[in-house]
């Protein structure tokens, strides 16, 4: 159970608001901040307070503003995210973390990737905006919303334990995601399909070592355009999308993992791996790639209606325009530094 801390604690006068009623519990978090959630979840009030309905709801709790409304649902059926890459500095963690906490979902697939094993053998790299992810994804799951993670190439290291269930993480190599229109949707992380695209020794040199050095070419060269008030422009995906053979293997992973889909009987899939997102027909069924959290930070939701779209979420970040405002606008001078400016200019008598 959850207790109050310290600064939630309300006075001693004020003990009428709890009353045994669902109304007096709203406004008694109103009027002290407190979640509804955060009462419900104490002991000692959930003996005085007959709260059995409102804790079966605990999903529709707003947590940030204590209001509560059964009957409203998170602005999302399901969310999926891939190649968040933890442990690199390429990862782009504090974007997912407003993402996660922005958007509210029933279901949460991680589709790949989320930790980055092959970085981490050479050495970790450990931001703390790493651990609010990690923190939004276990709290989704204390809430009754089931994560599934699907395995990739990047965190191979946690195949061996598939099938395996961790409160309501589930841990898993595929599944199979029924969307609202009855679909079914198979969901893979996807390099699974890399060895039947025609993947030359270049390209897969570029993939590994020539990625690394282009993504720290593109760090430096963001830097740059954030300093001057421009947005993020990724140099990767500008290449993908301008080099005949990056774009020849994007092609033939597309129509290799839709085919393979289409094979088992499934009217969809979702995967990620190539860290280009996309939502498109091949072979007659619906291929929707995620993207990722390095370059583009993209996400897949679905809405109650059964609807897919892409969100790009750097468009919509309130921390990105922060970011830009910031260094867009020039520096203050110091009112006292002006001043001897100012008398500097001035012409000696």
């Amino acid at each position: 159970m959850i207790k109050l801390h310290s600064r939630e604690r309300a006075p001693r006068q004020d003990k009428k608001y709890l009353e045994t009623s669902k109304e007096a519990v709203i406004k008694y978090s109103q009027k002290y901040n407190i979640s509804v959630k955060s009462i419900v979840q104490n002991a000692s009030m959930k003996k005085r307070l007959d709260l059995s309905e409102l804790y079966r709801h605990a999903k529709h709790f707003d947590t940030d503003g204590g209001s509560f409304d059964p009957s409203r649902k998170p602005q999302y059926r399901s969310i999926f995210i891939s190649d968040v890459h933890l442990g690199t500095k390429d990862c782009k963690a504090q974007y997912l973390a407003e993402f996660l906490k922005t958007n509210k979902c029933e279901c949460l697939y991680l589709v790949g990737d989320i930790f980055d094993g092959w970085r981490m053998k050479s050495g970790v790299y450990w931001h703390k905006s790493f651990n609010r992810v990690i923190r939004h994804i276990l709290k989704l799951s204390k809430t009754g919303i089931p994560v599934y993670y699907i395995t990739g190439n990047h965190d191979e290291f946690l195949r061996r334990y598939a099938n395996t269930d961790f409160d309501n993480i589930h841990l898993v190599n595929r599944t199979t995601h029924v969307s609202a229109t009855g679909k079914r949707y198979l969901v893979i992380h996807g390099d699974q399909f890399e060895g039947v695209t025609r993947c030359t020794a270049l390209l897969k040199y570029i993939g590994d070592v020539g990625y690394e050095v282009l993504m720290l070419l593109n760090r430096a060269f963001n830097r740059i355009r954030v300093k001057a008030g421009l947005g993020y422009w990724s140099f990767a995906a500008f290449l993908k999308t301008h080099i005949k053979r990056a774009k020849q293997y994007i092609h033939d992973y597309e129509c290799a993992v839709s085919l393979g889909a289409k094979k088992q009987g499934f009217d969809g899939v979702v995967c990620g791996h190539i860290h280009q997102a996309a939502a498109k027909k091949i072979h007659d069924i619906d291929y929707f790639n995620t993207g990722d959290w390095v370059e583009s930070c993209t996400a897949l939701v679905e809405d109650h209606d059964g609807n897919f779209k892409l969100i790009y979420w750097l468009e919509h970040s309130t921390l990105m325009k922060n970011k830009m405002r910031k260094k867009s606008q020039p520096q203050k001078i110091p009112a006292q530094a002006a001043q001897s400016t100012a008398n500097e200019d001035q012409p000696s008598v």
